[in-house]
């Protein structure tokens, strides 16, 4: 009983160290422009993006509705995000 509760103990204080950090809104600029330049719909290179306290604003053009929505739901899913401000614009080439 007394093995299992030193290791209750030392399960918890271990599982408190590896407890997520908040995100940086320098970490969150960078992921969301791998994101968004990795995928081949959205073609992200050109998207103009800023991270002000986790919400995250694009900005430019892009060629497809679908692109624009794309782009939303992959930023969407970056760790640290709270909300995404899209001001895409679609303009087909």
């Amino acid at each position: 009983m007394r093995y299992f509760l030193s290791l209750l103990v030392l399960f918890c204080l271990i599982s408190t160290m590896w407890a997520d950090k908040p995100v940086s809104d320098d970490e969150i600029y960078n992921n969301v422009k791998i994101r968004l330049a990795g995928d081949r719909d959205v073609k992200g290179g050109g998207i103009d993006v800023t991270v002000q306290s986790g919400v995250v604003t694009l900005k430019g053009t892009v060629e497809t509705d679908n692109a624009k929505s794309k782009a939303e739901k992959l930023t969407k899913k970056v760790k640290g995000v709270k909300q995404v401000i899209n001001q895409l614009q679609v303009a087909p080439k």
